[in-house]
């Protein structure tokens, strides 16, 4: 039997995509499919079959047409351009469907209804170099349609594309009424921090390079998804922009995002430099910028462990320009994220007024959006804290509100691996729910093992459930993730904890040690450092340090103290007793 041979045919090719349709669908999915349906039903079908084209599929944002004419398929797609602008002239600017739209003349494979082949994709690559609402052509269609429209063209030169062997002459089609909108505004970013992480650049001549930086690319969009408090651009926007020289404070007006991450990858023989940036959209300016260095022989952990450091690096220095902006905020026009972002600041003070002040921040919060899993499970710690300081603004219930609103948490099913993990921590310190502390704490690390302060608070559980072997490795995880993170002070604290009550008095005490040089007037990491003293037999500075920990903490001593440090494992809570005692701690 003869082998059955492939059919092709000669197609013009139209490929177009929704601008901003991932910030659109996080916002109002429901609205925005059916204003893309009626968009699709009432114009966009109508127009193609007015000009004889055949709609091969859409997937969601996006749209693929055959015409049989070149000169059809370029006149549909000015057409389509056109009559979207008058569809959205009363549209506010974050509701409006945008296409950019590709046109290729190319032999395709037919399967069925379905086309493929290279045809089809350099027409889905051409259309990611046209501008919102514009059209770009291949020069094959360039070249049978000038002279045949009534339209100019912009000659935008040869592109590299992914995946197409030989660059492409690209064309940008100028119609008369092709000028810029100017009542248009630009796309304006969602009330939640948003970054579009774009194609890093291949400075290297190999062009096996360019798959390894867009997986890292990918890794990373992936890792920072995981962070429910920021919108991050799928890769199908981001990737729009790869291969064309781009400013950012357009892409990030564009995508509708707060801030962009660009970067590059070099490589130099069996070496590889990626380098990466972070900028602020509404000011142009760097708000963090490293490099990394690595061996290309075992590639794929290289690629883990930049996503897992620029991750770290970004999450801690949002968090910190997201609450520098909501500071800036009217108190009148703040909503439930804005005050949990400025409960954040006087939450990590570690003093009796910080806390009183924290918590006023997040009862608004949670009294504007009851559900809000991050603004309960913080104003959970905050009775924690009160409680296990022993704070004059504790109050007898204290240990079951905390409990009450980490269970509140955990029963949301947010899904926000940061809440839940405080939740956990909570239910560890004020119920003694060692399990559940447990599993919510490794619930979180298995949603987003890339943050350090959810590293710290899961240390911090597993380490009181009764295993600090296990809980090393995650604060050490949270160290390398993000070294100058604000809070490093609390996973100090917990490697110094874990390392005492192992019997290992002077990794505790280096520990607790830097942890004091960052923060040294939180009382917590002197009830490491103490002790550590006291089993060295370090006498003038156990002595300096049990001062220190009494003005920090009034009237603490061994009595009072054990209920502080809630260990399952009793053989733990001796060890740090009896050190406290070597160093002098009153009974």
């Amino acid at each position: 039997m003869a082998e059955e041979r492939v059919q092709r045919r000669l197609a013009a090719i139209l490929a177009a995509d929704v601008v901003g349709y991932s910030r659109m669908m996080g916002v109002d999915e429901t609205g925005t499919r059916a204003r893309f349906n009626a968009h699709l039903n009432e114009f966009i079908e109508p127009t193609i079959t007015s000009r004889r084209g055949r709609i091969v599929k859409t997937t969601g944002d996006a749209l693929l047409v055959e015409f049989a004419s070149v000169v059809d398929a370029v006149e549909c797609a000015v057409e389509i351009q056109k009559g979207m602008r008058e569809r959205n002239s009363n549209e506010p600017s974050d509701r409006r469907i945008e296409f950019r739209i590709g046109v290729n003349l190319g032999d395709v494979i037919i399967e069925g209804d379905d086309i493929h082949g290279d045809g089809v994709n350099i027409a889905a690559r051409i259309e990611g170099l046209a501008e919102p609402g514009g059209v770009c052509l291949s020069e094959d269609v360039h070249r049978h349609v000038r002279g045949k429209v009534d339209y100019g063209f912009e000659d935008l030169g040869p592109k590299t594309l992914k995946n197409i062997a030989e660059p492409v002459r690209v064309y940008r089609v100028l119609w008369k009424d092709d000028k810029p909108d100017p009542g248009r505004e630009a796309t304006p970013a969602p009330n939640m921090p948003s970054i579009a992480v774009l194609p890093f650049d291949n400075l290297s001549s190999d062009p096996e390079q360019e798959y390894f930086a867009d997986g890292m690319v990918e890794e990373i969009i992936t890792a920072l998804s995981r962070f429910k408090w920021l919108l991050v651009m799928a890769r199908n926007s981001s990737f729009t922009y790869k291969g064309r020289a781009v400013d950012v404070r357009r892409v990030a007006n564009e995508l509708g995002v707060r801030y962009v991450l660009e970067g590059s990858v070099r490589r130099s023989g069996n070496r590889v430099r990626i380098t990466g940036q972070l900028i602020d959209a509404a000011t142009g300016g760097h708000i963090w910028a490293d490099r990394f260095d690595g061996d290309m022989a075992d590639i794929f952990d290289l690629q883990d462990d930049v996503t897992a450091s620029v991750v770290g690096a970004i999450e801690p220095t949002l968090r910190k320009a997201e609450i520098e902006r909501a500071r800036r905020k009217r108190p009148d026009s703040l909503a439930a994220y804005d005050l949990f972002l400025r409960a954040l600041v006087p939450i990590h003070v570690m003093r009796p007024e910080a806390n009183t002040e924290a918590l006023e921040l997040l009862e608004q919060a949670i009294a504007i959006d009851p559900g809000y899993a991050p603004a309960l499970a913080y104003a959970a710690w905050c009775y924690e804290q009160r409680l296990l300081h022993r704070w004059p603004t504790a109050q007898d219930d204290d240990a079951e509100t905390g409990a009450r609103l980490a269970r509140e948490v955990l029963a949301i099913d947010s899904g926000d691996a940061g809440a839940i993990a405080m939740a956990g921590f909570v239910l560890t310190i004020m119920a003694h729910d060692y399990d559940g502390g447990r599993q919510a704490a490794q619930r979180a690390l298995e949603l987003n093992p890339n943050s350090a302060p959810i590293c710290w608070m899961a240390g911090w559980t597993i380490m009181f459930a009764g295993d600090p072997e296990s809980a090393l490795p995650i604060f050490e995880r949270a160290l390398r993730l993000s070294p100058s993170d604000p809070q490093a002070n609390f996973l100090l604290c917990g490697m110094g904890m874990s390392h005492l009550v192992l019997g290992r008095p002077a990794e505790a005490l280096e520990c607790a040690s830097k942890s004091a040089a960052l923060s040294p007037d939180i009382d917590v990491i002197y009830y490491v450092l103490v002790p550590a003293y006291g089993h060295l037999g370090r006498t003038e500075d156990a002595t300096t340090a049990v001062a220190k920990l009494q003005s920090l903490a009034p009237g603490i001593a061994i009595s009072n103290f054990a209920p502080r440090m809630p260990f399952r494992d009793q053989s733990h809570l001796d060890i740090l007793l009896d050190g406290l005692r070597k160093a002098g701690l009153p009974e």
